[in-house]
């Protein structure tokens, strides 16, 4: 079984849950940037929750279908339209062979997640189908989608009948402006406490650039560092550090003026300082935010995120308990 790729859309890729074990040898563990919404469009079309989607960024492919699938879609609202006919998103529905399936502007959020049933069938790199494009490694050759291209399906063990949706209660809901909850540290420090202060404070605008390593915000105040003598092994730039380690969600602002939340397909180390981290619970939220929306960093306790995380987890097994 197959289906051929018409137009790509702006930036899709295969994802699944993503690859751990090897971010200390700088390959990061890529996978949907919007991990809940993933494994919604699975579970409803009944494949495993991790099962390798299609992350389709802003703008949705076209694909031809040589052979009739059930699909389902997840996270941001761009509708589905077979052979041109609109069909609801996160519900089942099922691509007769020959048809097109191609998706309308999107409405809302920013990354729509395309399951297929059994899952989309390209080699494993690392214990993972996802695609590190910097890295040229997994998904369809190590690259987003292009013309041409035919994605093969994996047989499929169950599906779900056509016309099953996702319950009300647990669609996600996307807005003009959010709050990022942020685990201040570890270089925190090396700002002034009048630029820790405004950071928190001011309404930050999503950059253009933001991507799968990282989103980029502008629009704030630039943020001054303390002055010191950098120490040996960093740079002269007031936000150099000695090289470190980086967290996937945390914070750079090179020269105080744009900060950078590192995202799934993050480098693994710099010498940039870190003021911060964007809470685990957070990080699918922000693969949803769109280029120009606002945003403001909450600061909240170690506690506090760990309590995120349950709440996460929660709705997790609400989706389970739900569609299983």
């Amino acid at each position: 079984m197959s289906i051929e790729v018409i137009k790509p859309g702006l930036a899709t890729t295969v994802q699944d849950g993503g690859r751990s074990g090897h971010y200390h040898l700088g390959i990061p563990p890529s996978g949907a940037m919007d991990q809940v919404s993933m494994r919604s469009a699975n579970l409803l079309l009944g494949n495993p929750e991790t099962a390798a989607v299609l992350e389709c960024a802003l703008m949705g492919p076209e694909l031809r279908f040589h052979d009739t699938l059930r699909v389902a879609t997840g996270g941001a609202e761009m509708v589905p339209k077979i052979d041109g006919v609109a069909c609801p998103n996160h519900e089942v529905i099922e691509v007769p062979a020959g048809s097109v399936l191609s998706f309308d502007f999107v409405r809302a959020g920013a990354r729509l997640y395309l399951a297929v049933e059994g899952g989309f069938d390209v080699p494993e790199r690392l214990g993972s189908r996802s695609t590190y494009a910097l890295g040229s490694l997994g998904g369809l050759d190590g690259r987003p989608l292009q013309p041409g291209d035919r994605l093969k399906v994996l047989s499929a063990e169950r599906c779900a009948d056509a016309g099953r949706s996702l319950p009300e209660s647990l669609r996600p809901v996307y807005h003009k402006q959010y709050e990022l909850r942020v685990v201040p540290g570890i270089y925190d420090h090396r700002l002034t406490p009048a630029a820790r202060e405004r950071f928190y404070d001011e309404l930050w605008s999503v950059g253009s650039e933001a991507d799968r390593i990282g989103y980029r915000f502008k629009g704030g105040t630039p943020l001054e560092f303390i002055e010191r003598e950098p120490p040996f092994g960093a740079g002269d730039d007031p936000s150099n550090i000695v090289d470190a380690c980086y967290p996937i969600g945390s914070i750079q602002v090179p020269s105080g003026s744009e900060p950078i939340v590192l995202h799934r397909d993050a480098v693994s180390g710099g010498g940039y300082a870190m003021i911060g981290t964007v809470i685990s619970a957070d990080m699918d939220l922000i693969g949803q935010i769109q280029p120009h929306q606002k945003v403001r960093f909450v600061p909240v306790s170690l506690d506090q995120a760990l309590e995120a995380r349950g709440q996460r987890s929660r709705r997790l097994e609400a989706l389970r308990q739900a569609l299983g």
